[in-house]
């Protein structure tokens, strides 16, 4: 699974969101935060997963 670039995330950018309301600008922020919330809590749960897994193995 390969990671975008800023770059790629920025070309990925609609002029429509470019031309948004401030309003509309929260909204999306929102989004991309909730989104690294979510992304961040994947990673963790994988660690969590991997060290339990481990923990079995050797138990």
């Amino acid at each position: 699974m390969s990671e975008l670039t800023l770059q790629q995330i920025v070309e990925g950018i609609p002029k429509s969101l470019l031309n948004a309301s401030d309003r509309d600008i929260e909204g999306f922020q929102k989004i991309v935060e909730e989104t690294i919330k979510l992304r961040e809590g994947h990673r963790n749960l994988q660690k969590m997963i991997k060290n339990f897994n481990t923990s079995i193995v050797r138990t």
